[in-house]
């Protein structure tokens, strides 16, 4: 998405540009494919626009208008809690009577107005909920959610770069509830969160904007070998779809690859070039995606909402699950469902690498005790990605100091990525506006 993008805002201000593609399409790991009737969304399965910005670049985009909205019930989520799903709390009311957490634990988050601004320079995402909202609701809401965002654990993520807008919001507002309020009138916030996605799944999007540039700018299968600094000018060899390969000169270069992909370039000619190091130190865990698809018939629970976390607290050999068909229409044939389930991460990256008959039976199992499956899967599939999604940790800052000295000794070559602006979708597509 980041290179995309950046090859689209270059395209529009008037320059040749020339997308170089190692797989056989673009937009990386948003990839959309429809198996025996279920549409699989094998990255991002939504875009969740509460910025004024991000939805009018989606219009000029020319996109917006092929958007599909959330089903209105996926606004109810679940967590597990000793065994069972409950639902959060989407209203005070609903807050007073959920037993998401204990009667003491809702009154230590009611004190947050209360509790003093944090000093610490980089605090961990763990110990500013702790702090903030106390240790229970950092189990059964900080964990999970951090899980189902960045299949990671709090303690990991760095509050600056996970969530600098919550790190903001203390700071300038001494509390999130205070900040919360003041921010409905922030003229870039959207007066409603839309959760989107589009009638062929999530691959629209970056299919919409790679046919928005010339066809012939676009190079799939075509492998960086090197990239070398040539007086004021960029060689680019690339190796196609067999073993030639081929030298193209550039004024400039955008290196989008993940941070785990660099040093499989080879750099040539380049001030600076000790600190790829830094730059390619992310960590990635193993991400196992489970898709079943039953019939309706035969789970218990109604399904009626997005879909549920699980605590690290419950023990549980999944990370989550989504109501797929629930979320979106289009997902699954008549009179089925399709649940999507996440596997692996920094909790358990050891499940991620299991062999497939062992995972598909073990996420059957837990569902069977979650949902009240019966019967086997009428379809079943895993998509793996073994280095996932970059963590937003204490390293970031290193990363991004990383590229900017290699830009400022190196003109005409930049840096971007999702391991330097942040996975949500909305950073990657913003990446060069930050």
């Amino acid at each position: 998405m980041t290179g995309l993008m950046s090859a689209w805002r270059a395209h529009k201000s008037g320059d040749s540009v020339t997308i170089f593609e190692s797989g056989k399409c673009t937009g990386g790991v948003l990839q959309s494919k429809n198996s025996d009737g279920f549409l699989l969304d094998y990255g991002a399965n939504t875009l969740s626009l509460r910025r004024k910005d991000v939805s009018d670049l989606m219009e000029e985009l020319g996109i917006l208008g092929r958007a599909i909205e959330a089903n209105p019930e996926a606004n109810l989520r679940f967590i597990v809690k000793n065994g069972k799903l409950v639902s959060l709390p989407h209203s005070l009311s609903s807050f007073l009577t959920s037993s998401f957490l204990s009667p003491f634990g809702k009154l230590r988050l009611l004190c947050e107005p209360f509790i003093a601004k944090g000093q610490k320079i980089d605090e961990t995402v763990a110990d500013f909920i702790s702090r903030r909202l106390g240790k229970e609701a950092l189990t059964y809401a900080g964990n999970p959610f951090l899980s189902g965002v960045y299949a990671a654990r709090p303690e990991s993520l760095s509050l600056t770069h996970a969530f600098p807008g919550l790190q903001e919001m203390e700071q300038s507002h001494g509390s999130l509830f205070k900040g919360m309020i003041k921010s409905k009138k922030d003229p870039n916030r959207l007066p409603k969160t839309r959760l989107i996605s589009f009638p062929l799944g999530m691959q629209e999007l970056t299919d919409h904007i790679s046919n928005q540039l010339p066809a012939s700018s676009i190079r799939l299968q075509s492998k960086v070998l090197k990239i070398e600094k040539i007086e004021n000018q960029w060689r680019v060899i690339i190796q196609g779809d067999g073993a030639s390969t081929e030298e193209v000169i550039c004024d400039s270069v955008i290196c989008s690859i993940p941070a785990h992909q660099l040093m499989s370039i080879e750099w040539s000619g380049l001030q600076g070039d000790e600190l790829f190091k830094d730059l390619s130190n992310a960590r990635h865990f193993p991400l196992a995606l489970v898709y079943h698809g039953y019939e309706r018939k035969n789970i218990f629970h109604p399904l009626n909402g997005f879909g549920f976390l699980v605590p690290e607290v419950e023990n549980r050999k999944i990370l989550g699950t989504l109501f797929s068909s629930t979320i979106f229409p289009g997902r699954a044939p008549n009179g089925h469902v399709l649940l999507t389930t996440f596997v692996g991460g920094e909790r358990q990256p050891d499940i991620a690498e299991w062999e497939d008959k062992k995972i598909h039976s073990m996420v059957q199992d837990e569902h069977a005790d979650l949902l009240g499956t019966s019967k086997t899967p009428f379809f079943k599939k895993i998509i793996r990605w073994s280095k996932a999604i970059p963590l937003p940790d204490q390293s970031m800052q290193t990363r991004k100091q990383a590229a900017r000295k290699l830009e400022e000794q190196n003109p005409g070559l930049f840096f971007t990525g999702s391991h330097l602006c942040g996975p949500p979708l909305p950073s990657c597509m913003q990446a060069d506006m930050i």
